[in-house]
């Protein structure tokens, strides 16, 4: 990390804010000319923020050398992390998933019908929502713990995994025993209790961003997840909101290639939420293909009209088999492996 003061900074306030650092246990490189203070800051700087540095009188301008998120860093790791789901279930490394299903689970009937159209048309992990963090309390909340017994009890049929997301850190046991991946909503990226709690979890985690959160933000939130023991991350893109309305959310497709220049951890991107319009999710999944990402994550139902949620954004069952077979053409044509 390295320190610049203010132009008018005094000696005495460059000999009072080293004085603390080395104190702390910090080294100092001392770089300073005949006109400015300024030194390097030598040591495990990753608990510091600029905060810390910007309290003491005379700072001009702190810039970090190291990344803040070290265990996520593409440092750690010069090759893409492979997470496996299950023994026969790869996400990362070139290993591309197509997530589909609805967004609440809304009936044993209907979420069979749906495992069944994955299971046909080649697809090996269904996502499904028990429950539903709503924005407004009058919403379908979903059907919670039945809802995840539906699920399990369905994709036990088709040979599907199947991933949900969690509410709270009270329902790690449940999740623990009923699906197969946990998804920690864009609502809970910052909700660091409950990444703590994940991080004793076996479970590989899909970790969606934040509704506005940095690309640094999102990363460090990974890194709650890996610091406490559980590497097994997969980040999801879906979209952050900004000063448009047009669709639900603004789809950052940069940020797969920036967490891709950044992490080693795999990245996925749900066309979904990030647009709430269904006839812009295929489109946007061939996009997601484009710029490297390891997976989509689609919204699908077998009647839109009637589901009890985001009915708007989710394919009809038609959609998804015709989205799903243009990505696999689009991946063979760029000669990418499944």
């Amino acid at each position: 990390m390295i320190i610049q003061m203010k132009l008018d900074a005094t000696k005495k306030q460059y000999e009072k804010i080293t004085k603390d650092f080395r104190n702390k246990g910090y080294q100092i490189k001392d770089v300073s000319s005949n006109t400015i203070f300024v030194f390097g800051l030598i040591g495990d700087t990753k608990s510091l923020t600029e905060n810390d540095i910007f309290v003491y009188e005379g700072v001009a301008k702190v810039t970090r050398i190291q990344t803040p998120f070290k265990k996520a860093s593409r440092r750690l790791s010069k090759t893409d992390s492979v997470i496996k789901i299950g023994s026969d279930v790869k996400i990362g490394g070139g290993n591309f998933q197509i997530i589909a299903g609805p967004c609440s689970v809304e009936s044993e009937d209907q979420f069979r019908i749906i495992a069944k159209t994955i299971k046909d048309a080649g697809g090996k992990i269904i996502r499904g929502g028990s429950y539903k963090p709503r924005t407004s309390p009058y919403s379908f909340q979903g059907l919670e713990k039945k809802g995840l017994e539906i699920m399990r009890k369905i994709s036990n049929e088709f040979g599907l995994k199947i991933v949900s997301e969690i509410p709270s850190s009270d329902k790690l046991e449940e999740f623990e025993r009923l699906v197969d991946m946990i998804q920690v909503g864009a609502r809970n990226m910052q909700n660091f209790y409950l990444l703590k709690e994940l991080g004793k979890s076996k479970k590989p985690i899909i970790l969606k961003r934040g509704l506005s959160s940095t690309i640094e933000e999102w990363l460090l939130a990974a890194e709650y997840i890996i610091h406490h023991g559980n590497p097994n991350v997969i980040l999801c893109e879906r979209g952050i909101r900004t000063f448009e309305n047009y669709t639900r959310n603004t789809l950052d497709l940069s940020a797969v290639l920036a967490v891709k220049e950044l992490s080693h951890l795999p990245i996925i991107v749900d066309p979904s939420h990030a647009s709430g319009k269904n006839w812009m999710v295929e489109k946007l999944s061939l996009a997601a293909v484009s710029v490297g990402s390891d997976g989509v994550m689609i919204e699908i139902h077998n009647d839109p009209e009637t589901a009890l949620s985001d009915g708007a954004q989710s394919l009809n069952l038609e959609q998804y088999i015709k989205t799903e077979n243009k990505i696999s053409k689009f991946r063979e044509m760029l000669n990418l492996k499944t």
